[in-house]
């Protein structure tokens, strides 16, 4: 027999306002902050060509390239730390509360960003702290989303309600990539400005539409101590594992990261010592904000597992599979580097389209169902598909691709909506927007760790590799006339970061054209122009690049796959459906 939370929640899904059922009023208002997060998401990666030109940042220089690792991996870091303490005082203050805040500082935080008044270095710290106030308002909605839609549909539509979550959140991504092609050619500003409709639509509806009705846990004591440890540690961590990724000189050395660097090495050991100290003083907290004894609970220890391993497994790698296409396949195909942004999000589509129609489609299942073997074959599907990546060449049909991502897709979306289902069915109803916040948390930090995993990956592949590369490449077409001149560029071309080249052609600049812009001139002069040509060309640098970045690019696509495949085994562990209402115990 369901209790009387389950019966409350039943009350409340049917609760009319203007003809319309509560629940569909709340799911709205839920659906537009995940729309607008995922297209804020989406239109910075394919207009940050558009930004940087607009606040005059040569992606050359040598910061460059941390202000756009920062630009690129600060929201996500600032909301990876606070996501668990949100959930916890939603918890105790009411979800809509804190919701509704979280509209209102992410319009704050987009109007910030439209007037960034500086160029160059300033402009790039500017954008990068306004990012910051806007991640604050994200984490509010991302937090509390999850936790209202549980509040208001009852347990057997729960799956479905996640699922169309899950379409707005894809729909966003690719209307972000959309809008951003579009408005940058207008005025690189537009990207932010596009955002403050949909906050200010966000804060006046769910103001004016939506009701605290969340069942509150009892005010109690906020965990300082906890949100020092874990706030503290986790911001630590990431620092280092950003600053891990960044060029670092020593001793006149410039190496292509920064793992050797001493401020990665004490700022990584500092979050790991906190992080290990955090269950410790949980434990003794009267009022913890992490709810460790939750993991006793089996549904959701082994669902958060799987989606903490799913969510390192194809964090990363999308990047990666966007710098394969910018980097090397579109310019292959005879697209320029100025268009190459744009033309990857839309060759990304496929992997949209299989999310949007699993996603509602597995939720159904799962409510019906059951989540374990639904999100269990999803993992199984995407381990499938890493391994059929790692096999593709360089200069591949675009039907391969379009057909594993695609598949990929489908695999993502059958294990989203079962499994996020499965994580807030599983805890009582009071205790659903910590449960929330500790979900994103841990997604959100692998996110994280999956860049730093896979970005090393790679760059330590092409430091090891693209000189000789390139070294290779000039000799395939020196004539003996040329040869001296030739040997003499490409020993100057190999001593470039490969970093900084790589993620000049993600910005849409034509990479070598780039490095000749920058090198001496004399040296450049006396190149001969039809040397120039062949260099500046869309097939030089792609051919060049492949060499190094295809070893290593099929190395993340095979850890990918034993992630995922690990992530499918943790699902499979999670045990039959378990939905808090009808249990009155934590299992055993």
């Amino acid at each position: 027999m369901e209790n009387k939370n389950n019966v409350k929640t039943e009350n409340i899904s049917h609760r009319k306002g203007h003809g319309l059922p509560y629940k569909w009023t709340a799911l709205l208002t839920v659906l537009l902050a995940s729309f607008m997060a995922t297209i804020n998401s989406s239109i910075i990666l394919i207009s940050l060509p558009a930004i940087f030109n607009g606040i005059q940042l040569d992606p050359m220089q040598p910061d460059a390239f941390q202000y756009l690792l920062w630009i690129l991996m600060g929201y996500g870091l600032v909301t990876a730390t606070v996501l668990l303490s949100i959930g916890r005082l939603a918890d105790i203050y009411g979800r809509v509360r804190l919701f509704r805040l979280g509209f209102f500082i992410f319009m704050i935080g987009s109007v910030m960003l439209y007037l960034t008044p500086g160029t160059g270095s300033t402009g790039a710290i500017e954008l990068i702290l306004f990012r910051f106030v806007q991640a604050v308002g994200g984490a509010l909605t991302m937090a509390n989303g999850p936790a209202i839609i549980t509040d208001v549909f009852p347990s057997g539509e729960r799956g479905k309600a996640l699922g169309i979550n899950t379409v707005a959140l894809m729909s966003g991504q690719f209307i972000g990539l959309l809008l951003g092609g579009i408005l940058v050619t207008y005025n690189w500003r537009y990207v932010f400005l596009v955002n403050i409709p949909f906050a200010l639509i966000g804060t006046v509806w769910s103001y004016w539409k939506m009701e605290e009705l969340s069942f509150k846990a009892k005010k109690t004591s906020i965990d300082i101590l906890g949100n020092v440890f874990f706030i503290g540690g986790l911001t630590s961590l990431l620092v280092g594992i950003t600053y891990g990724l960044m060029p670092y000189e020593h001793d006149g050395i410039m190496d292509a990261m920064g793992w050797n660097s001493p401020l990665v090495h004490i700022t990584s050991a500092i979050g790991i010592i906190l992080l290990l100290a955090f269950p410790f003083v949980e434990r003794r907290a009267e009022n913890p904000m992490f709810r460790f004894e939750f993991f006793k609970i089996r549904a959701f220890a082994f669902s958060n597992l799987a989606n903490f391993m799913a969510a390192i497994a194809r964090g990363g790698i999308m990047f990666m599979l966007i710098l394969l296409l910018q980097g090397i396949w579109l310019p292959l195909q005879g697209y320029s580097f100025e268009d190459t942004p744009l033309w990857a999000g839309i060759y990304m589509l496929p992997l949209t389209i299989g999310f949007i129609i699993m996603g509602p489609i597995s939720g159904i299942l799962s409510d019906k169902y059951g989540p374990r073997w639904i999100a269990t074959s999803g993992m199984a599907l995407v381990t499938v598909v890493f391994l059929g990546l790692a096999m593709l060449p360089y200069n591949f049909d675009y039907w391969e691709l379009g057909i594993l991502i695609f598949l990929m897709g489908i695999g993502n979306g059958m294990f989203s909506s079962p499994n996020s289902s499965s994580i807030m069915n599983s805890v009582p109803a009071e205790d659903r927007g910590v449960a929330s916040g500790m979900m994103s948390t841990l997604m959100n930090s692998a996110m994280v760790l999956s860049m730093g995993l896979f970005f090393t990956i790679v760059i330590v592949g092409l430091q090891g590799t693209f000189p000789n590369a390139i070294h290779e490449s000039f000799t395939n077409f020196a004539s003996t006339q040329t040869a001296p001149i030739l040997q003499n560029l490409a020993d100057q071309i190999s001593e470039i970061s490969p970093t900084n080249a790589l993620f000049s052609a993600f910005l849409g600049y034509n990479p070598m054209g780039t490095i000749l812009n920058v090198m001496d001139s004399s040296i450049v002069s006396s190149i001969p122009e039809s040397v120039v040509e062949t260099l500046t060309s869309n097939y030089w640098f792609p051919e060049t690049l492949q060499q190094a970045f295809m070893p290593a690019l099929r190395v993340s696509f095979i850890i990918g796959a034993i992630l995922s495949a690990i992530a499918a085994l943790l699902s499979a562990m999670r045990g039959q459906h378990y939905v808090h209402e009808t249990h009155n115990e934590i299992e055993k």
